[in-house]
């Protein structure tokens, strides 16, 4: 198993079932991320889209309701597990699949769109995803994602360790907000320059590059959140197109 498949099924797997159950409505993900990432996305009915790193399959569903037809893929089997039962029913098929691997069964120029939200951050090497991504895009295909922002987690000490920003560092924390015990997860922190270079390397044009705010509502629901976010940000969410 690659450093970058236990990064990313350590990450999950301890605590699936309580990510299920928190992620719909946990501010930094209802509220603030997945708003930003859904609104890059835009109208998908009758598209084809490809949810990577789907997780519990939160968006998989959203897309799929919005009638698109989804092909959504994680690499931990207990969320596909919860991803199915969430998305019963609806136009979405399921494969466990690697970020950092050749996505082979997902044919050359056969997707419309693609969501990579919060995934990312577990690939080490970003060149070879883009690539990916971009081969199994149609012309005019777009590829939304969301990652930590790059200076905000250069600014935390627990974060950055001893590197320098323009390293790529494997770092972990003990995450709130999803029961006891605090899961430990370790992810990548890397310069912004890595992130859009290796895009336009791969062949996409950038579109729109945002730092999110959180949506009004989120005030009342974590008013000490939506303070720090509302002058700091936490995530970068990018579109780009083929």
């Amino acid at each position: 198993m690659s450093e970058d498949e236990q990064v990313a099924r350590r990450a999950y797997s301890t605590f699936a079932e309580r990510y299920d159950a928190a992620a719909p409505t946990k501010p930094h993900n209802a509220l603030y991320e997945r708003p930003a990432s859904l609104a890059l996305l835009g109208d998908v009915a009758g598209l084809d889209v490809v949810d990577a790193g789907c997780g519990s399959g939160i968006c998989a569903e959203k897309l799929a309701r919005g009638r698109a037809r989804v092909h959504a893929f994680d690499i931990t089997p207990e969320m596909l597990e919860l991803a199915r039962k969430r998305c019963a029913g609806l136009d979405v098929d399921f494969h466990e699949g690697d970020l950092a691997k050749p996505l082979h069964w997902l044919a050359s120029d056969s997707t419309d769109a693609i969501l990579c939200s919060l995934a990312l951050d577990y690939v080490q090497e970003l060149g070879p995803v883009f690539s990916e991504f971009h081969r199994i895009g149609r012309s005019g295909c777009r590829l939304i994602f969301s990652m930590g922002h790059p200076m905000r987690d250069w600014a935390d000490q627990r974060t950055r360790g001893d590197a320098s920003y323009f390293a790529t560092n494997l770092w972990g924390m003990h995450w709130g907000g999803f029961g006891a015990p605090n899961p430990y997860v370790q992810s990548y922190r890397r310069p912004l320059q890595d992130i859009l270079n290796g895009l336009a390397d791969a062949g996409w044009r950038l579109d729109r590059f945002v730092e999110p705010l959180p949506v009004p509502e989120m005030a009342s629901v974590d008013p000490q959140h939506f303070a720090e976010l509302s002058l700091s940000p936490a995530f970068i969410c990018v579109r780009a197109f083929k």
